[in-house]
């Protein structure tokens, strides 16, 4: 169930923030069963969502059309909703960063998986020597002084490659895995449109682009991953969960689990990665979702996953909703200055997200185009989730040091050091 936009990242934020300090502190314990319940709904979404995901996509690998090709884009980028929520969990667990490269690892040299556009992609790379390996279109693989026997694409062989010779480029498995093998490459640049690629990849008897069958073996193989992986995710908060045992074993450490969740995200991670560096060298290959040109989506859930966190509130796709003790509730009798300015920059956040849902939902323009060179109304909205992503994460570091806490937050060479970014 998708929330609207005004609910989603204002009204919610805003709902019982008033900052008169009377009530007495949640329990540290309380707020952390509160955050590992939400972690264990958000996941248990996510599953659910992929395993639609997996309907959909052996729909279409039973008869390949453009409606059923159509059908399972949708459900990829409906599973992606309750999925980006879940990052906020990432950085202070370590269980979660354990299963994420599995997940949701990006950018990836695609060469590795399928053919390319050799013009734009081109044949090699000084830098990985299997950017061209395409597993669809061979058999056997030479993989340094081994050769691996492709002749059935299995989960188990496209587990095997990812990350293959150390180089995180080699994304093998998981949600982006999925997302190129449906949409295929974005040959657009900066202008617009997503990837195209025909349903006729898959259909045996007018096979477009040859291996039609092991490109459907590898979809299937990737798709049914996601949905193995993900249970693992969710085992993580569950009852006799690894993570939610940590977590409530020791409540100071758990803050700071949270907090570092919040503020990594918040900070080198999606104000730099995944949206200062793509701006800085207006380059697509630099978006999150490249291929089907979802970004925008990406970046707001993402949002609305620590505005979940943070209130100790998360709405399911069922409709139902997880509510508890909360670090907002703990700050309002903590810090009221500093509740108040945590509040205020995960507001404006918020609307700084909205605009760029908006604007690329409309159609005006994807976030490809808004990150391209000569767009300054494009860059101006980039930009601005940018600065006040970074608020967000400097009103957390603030929070943190109100609570007597200290974490380490993820950075970015593109904040950080932006004269080392490569132009």
């Amino acid at each position: 169930m998708h929330r609207p936009l005004s609910l989603a990242l204002s009204a919610i934020l805003l709902a019982g923030t008033s900052l008169a300090a009377h009530a007495a502190a949640p329990d540290p314990k309380a707020i952390l069963t509160t955050y590992a319940d939400i972690g264990q709904a958000i996941y248990q979404d996510s599953v659910t969502e992929a395993e639609k995901l997996k309907v959909a996509v052996d729909a279409f690998l039973a008869e390949p059309n453009d409606t059923t090709l159509k059908a399972a884009r949708q459900a990829w980028v409906a599973s992606r909703v309750p999925y980006m929520q879940s990052e906020a969990f990432r950085f202070g667990n370590p269980e979660i960063d354990d299963l994420e490269g599995n997940v949701n690892s990006w950018p990836l040299d695609e060469g590795l998986i399928d053919y390319v556009d050799a013009n734009s992609y081109g044949a090699a790379s000084d830098s990985n020597p299997y950017y061209t390996l395409n597993v669809i279109a061979n058999p056997s693989l030479k993989l340094g002084n081994k050769t691996v026997d492709a002749t059935k694409i299995t989960p188990e062989l496209i587990t095997s490659l990812q990350s293959a010779g150390d180089n995180e480029a080699n994304v093998a498995v998981g949600y982006h895995s999925v997302e190129f093998l449906l949409w295929g490459q974005d040959l657009n640049g900066t202008g617009p449109g997503a990837g195209n690629r025909p349903a006729t990849d898959y259909d045996l008897k007018a096979c477009t682009h040859g291996n039609c069958d092991r490109r459907a073996d590898y979809l299937r193989s990737a798709s049914t991953l996601l949905v193995d992986d993900l249970k693992k995710m969710e085992a993580v908060f569950a009852a006799d969960g690894e993570g939610r045992k940590r977590l409530l074993a020791d409540p100071k450490a758990g803050l700071v689990a949270m907090f570092t969740g919040l503020g990594s995200l918040s900070y080198g991670e999606l104000a730099g990665e995944r949206t200062k560096l793509g701006l800085m060298l207006h380059d697509p290959e630099e978006e999150h979702d490249c291929f089907s040109d979802n970004t925008h989506n990406s970046h707001y859930y993402d949002q609305l996953g620590m505005v979940d966190v943070y209130n100790g509130s998360y709405a399911r796709i069922d409709g139902s909703e997880v509510k508890g003790a909360s670090l907002r509730a703990l700050m309002k009798v903590t810090d009221i200055k500093t509740a108040q300015r945590v509040v205020d920059a995960m507001q404006a956040t918020s609307g700084a997200m909205t605009v760029l849902k908006q604007t690329a939902d409309s159609g005006k323009m994807a976030y490809d185009q808004m990150i391209g060179p000569d767009n300054p109304e494009g860059n101006k909205i980039v930009q601005n989730v940018v600065d006040t992503l970074v608020a967000q994460a400097h009103a957390f570091e603030a929070a943190v040091g109100s609570l007597g806490l200290k974490i380490t937050v993820e950075g970015s060479d593109s904040l950080d050091n932006p004269a080392s970014v490569a132009q």
